[in-house]
């Protein structure tokens, strides 16, 4: 959201967003230091979960692939691109050339792997959610959320093979993966607070309230 103020010049409907923390750009320490925020902090989440909460198989998977997301999230802030391609016809050349760095090639995988282990983490906690009858922000939002970011990650991968509609395309994926970021947050908010006023009433923990404890 910070482009429209910090970074007019880049092109909404075909500009890459990693193009906003490229080495070469303006404030690309902003960008690159939100990345590694949201790493830091879901590697934080999901290890707090795999620690704290009880472990069922498929719960244990969604809070990897979490943790596996936020890996994959710094690894986007440690390699930016090098310059950005949609506005700089000299980049795009060296790029087309090969003529690139290891950071800048590599930026590519850590891009992928952000999605598909957001969209991975997203689904098998929902599934989580359906079958031990946890967490009902994601048992009713997860899966939807998954599905829908991964036709938009699709046609992302169509956008880049025709050469239109990308930037628009990749910031509706990015801002359905915020909003699966956020239900998972929403669902953990709301465990904690039930388990707080199971906890203030004295009364026995049913099993199923036991997962925050």
């Amino acid at each position: 959201m910070l482009e429209h103020l910090l970074s007019p010049s880049l092109d909404l409907v075909n500009g890459y967003v990693s193009e906003l923390s490229a080495r070469d750009q303006p404030f690309h320490l902003v960008y690159s230091g939100g990345d590694l925020v949201t790493g830091v902090l879901s590697i934080i989440v999901a290890g707090t979960a795999l620690t704290t909460l009880r472990r069922r198989f498929w719960s244990t998977v969604g809070w990897g692939f979490l943790g596996l997301f936020g890996l994959c999230a710094m690894g986007d802030a440690l390699f930016p691109l090098d310059c950005a391609p949609s506005l700089e016809t000299w980049c795009a050349l060296r790029e087309r050339a090969d003529k690139v760095s290891f950071s800048h090639s590599f930026h590519s995988v850590t891009s992928s792997a952000v999605i598909a282990c957001g969209v991975a983490a997203l689904l098998t906690l929902s599934i989580a959610a359906r079958r031990y009858g946890w967490w009902p922000a994601l048992a009713r939002f997860g899966w939807l959320l998954a599905v829908v970011e991964t036709v938009f990650a699709l046609g992302t991968v169509v956008a880049m093979l025709v050469g239109e509609w990308l930037g628009i395309l990749q910031r509706v994926q990015i801002s359905i993966l915020c909003l699966g970021l956020l239900t998972i947050a929403w669902a953990l908010g709301a465990d904690w607070r039930a388990a707080r006023r199971v906890a203030a009433s004295g009364r026995p923990v049913p099993a199923k309230e036991t997962t925050s404890l």
